[in-house]
């Protein structure tokens, strides 16, 4: 009989824990709202990053082409190498 009554109190103690209140209930939504916040704020901070990197990128390929064209010479130009004795 001790055993039985120990069991049914301990299944009502838990039966009670498991329920979750509903200030429980508020706090995960609330918990939830502001992760989902984040993870929003966070696409768009990569989606910047992105878009600066690309920027960066594209201005410096410009900048070598642009000095890769100063050590080319010249189309129809030829250059001489003339030593004097």
């Amino acid at each position: 009989m001790k055993k039985f009554l120990f069991l049914a109190l301990a299944a009502g103690s838990f039966s009670f824990t498991a329920c979750d209140s509903k200030k429980e209930d508020a706090a995960e939504a609330k918990g939830d709202a502001v992760e989902a916040s984040a993870d929003a704020k966070a696409a768009g901070l990569e989606a910047s990053a992105d878009s600066t990197k690309k920027v960066g990128e594209n201005t410096a390929g410009a900048i070598k082409d642009n000095a890769d064209k100063m050590d080319a010479p010249a189309t129809g130009t030829t250059t001489t190498t003339e030593v004097k004795k």
